[in-house]
Parts: structure tokens; C-alpha cells; sequence
């Protein structure tokens, strides 16, 4: 009697510690589950931070001599930069074929060409493509303007390879260079968009800034 006696009380305890238990993890659970999504949404919330962060447009206002360069351009001219003296030139580098946003970014100066022209400013898009590789976007995106083809050294003697998201070739990047050929301004795009409205009120804001 004695025996079974404790064996009821036992198995009885058993249960009773086992339905504490689950007790306790139905408690337990609803608090988990809010942690893991708090901890969800602040990772995402950093991501979303770093990406922000790292999406802002930067730019430099360093004065220097422009570096000079020949380059071919798409339709098979020789551009030398030099040759621009007297005209206020914006050179428009980026990752180029491959990319909709960069050929994109041209097309939509194309459109305010007049207004470009009668401020006397020349946009000439560098990229490290072939011939064939960037013709065929340009066919793709509308783009009419030829696009410089570079081997790397005018990109990296403008300090914009690596700035994008492939080391190996430029980020989307603006470079002005006054009519007497010294570099005013450099503007770094991640977003991969710079309205023509916009660019052109930088121009005009760092060539005021030369001469006032």
C-alpha cells in the first residue's frame, strides 16, 4: 500500500512539475518571440542607417589643375581635354554599362542640352567599357552623347575608382572644371542620381564662388 501510495505521488509530482514547466514556456515564448523581433527590426533599422549613411551624396571643393587626357569616344573621335580651354567642362564618370541608373543619368541631361549649351557647358560621360559593351546600353536608354572610353588612368587620376559599388571602376561622380582648366568642384553620387537642374546649380554655385 505504502508502495503505491508513493508511486501515485511520484507520478503525481511528475505532472505537476511538468505542467509548471510548460506553465512557464507559454509564458516565456510571447517574450522570446518580442526579443527576436525587436532584435529583427533594429538590424534592419541599422542597415537601413548604414545604407543611408553610405548613400549621401560627398563632394570636395580642392582647387587643382585639371589632369589633361586624350580619349576616345564611342562615335571613334579623339577628345583632348586641353582642346576644351575657354569652355567650362563637367566630366560624368560611372560604372557604365550594366548599370540602367548611370546611362539613365545622361539621357536626362540630354533633354536640357539647350540649356547646357547656352551656359557654355560641356558634358563629357567616361566609362571603362568597350566600344561595343557601352553602345549597346546607349541603344538600350536612348543616350545620343558619345561616352569616352577609359583604360582606368583618367578615372583614377580623378580619384573616383572605387567609389561606387565595384572597386575596379568608377562611382557615379561629377568633376567641374573652369574655363581655365582648373578643377573647381567634385561631387560623389551613390545614389546614382544627380537632376540636371541640380548639377547645373552646382556649376554655377562653384564657379560664382571662383569669382566672387
Amino acid at each position: 500500500m505504502t508502495s503505491r501510495t508513493g508511486t501515485r505521488r511520484g507520478e503525481e509530482q511528475r505532472r505537476a512539475a511538468s505542467a509548471s514547466l510548460r506553465r512557464a514556456n507559454s509564458r516565456r515564448t510571447p517574450r522570446m518571440r518580442l526579443a527576436v523581433s525587436v532584435g529583427v527590426i533594429l538590424a534592419v533599422g541599422a542597415i537601413v542607417a548604414v545604407m543611408m549613411l553610405t548613400s549621401r551624396p560627398t563632394s570636395s571643393t580642392a582647387t587643382r589643375t585639371a589632369a589633361d587626357f586624350t580619349l576616345t569616344d564611342t562615335s571613334g573621335r579623339s577628345v583632348h581635354l586641353a582642346d576644351l580651354r575657354g569652355r567650362t567642362v563637367v566630366l560624368y564618370f560611372s560604372e557604365g554599362a550594366g548599370c540602367g541608373s548611370c546611362i539613365l543619368q545622361m539621357t536626362a541631361i540630354e533633354k536640357d542640352k539647350a540649356v547646357f549649351d547656352k551656359a557654355g557647358i560641356t558634358v563629357l560621360p567616361i566609362v571603362m567599357n568597350t566600344r561595343a559593351q557601352i553602345l549597346a546600353d546607349m541603344a538600350t536608354y536612348g543616350a545620343r552623347t558619345p561616352f569616352l572610353l577609359d583604360d582606368g588612368s583618367v578615372s583614377r587620376a580623378y580619384g573616383t575608382l572605387g567609389r561606387g559599388m565595384h572597386p575596379g571602376l568608377p562611382g557615379h561622380s561629377f568633376v567641374l572644371i573652369d574655363p581655365a582648366g582648373m578643377q573647381r568642384w567634385y561631387g560623389e553620387y551613390p545614389a546614382m542620381w544627380l537632376s540636371p537642374s541640380d548639377l547645373l546649380s552646382q556649376v554655377d554655385k562653384h564657379l560664382s564662388a571662383q569669382t566672387g
